[in-house]
């Protein structure tokens, strides 16, 4: 239930950003800037990046919220939570296990950032716009995490993150909330 009585008892994100479309219209278009906008890294690869970041902080509501929408861009059902219980064997391009790392350490240990970390994931063969993508990624997990979890919301079902996926999938992440469609 959700800490304030006003919204549902199934509030989510949504019920936020629209009560407060000036505050949370920036957020939309900058999320789907980085998640849908040009990257060295498909949609799915940036979905499955968000959702293990939640997923390593504890973040149950976006990981799976998150999970669901990587699976709906084509990464393999279960990817998500393979990662999270041993990131060596999950079903991951060796180089992508390294940006991954990165998101790790960063969502985790955020001081403990060194110049190694980057060089590690240049080394994988990635450029500075994927890390930057990465770095940009796990921020907006932790903001993420922050608000659903300040706000109590209880993480939906597989089905209702798989159906609120094939959606997000269709209309991305500025037009998911009519406050914030952008005309034709």
């Amino acid at each position: 239930m959700p800490f304030l009585k006003s919204l549902p008892a199934d509030a989510g994100p949504a019920n936020v950003f629209s009560r407060y479309p000036d505050i949370y219209g920036a957020w939309a278009k900058m999320s789907q800037a980085l998640m849908n906008g040009p990257s060295p890294l498909s949609q799915g690869e940036r979905e499955l990046m968000l959702a293990y970041a939640a997923g390593v902080a504890g973040c149950r509501f976006v990981c799976v919220a998150h999970s669901a929408v990587a699976y709906a861009w084509g990464v393999a059902p279960g990817t998500v939570e393979r990662l999270l219980e041993d990131p060596g064997t999950a079903p991951v391009e060796a180089r992508l296990k390294l940006l991954l790392a990165f998101v790790r350490k960063l969502m985790l240990t955020p001081s403990a950032m060194t110049q190694a970390d980057a060089d590690a994931v240049f080394a994988a063969g990635w450029n500075e716009q994927a890390l930057q993508d990465a770095i940009a990624i796990t921020a907006r997990a932790a903001f993420m995490q922050r608000l659903v979890e300040g706000h109590g919301f209880t993480p939906m079902s597989g089905e209702r993150a798989a159906r609120q996926a094939a959606r997000r999938v269709e209309l991305g992440y500025v037009n998911l909330y009519p406050a914030f469609r952008e005309q034709a």
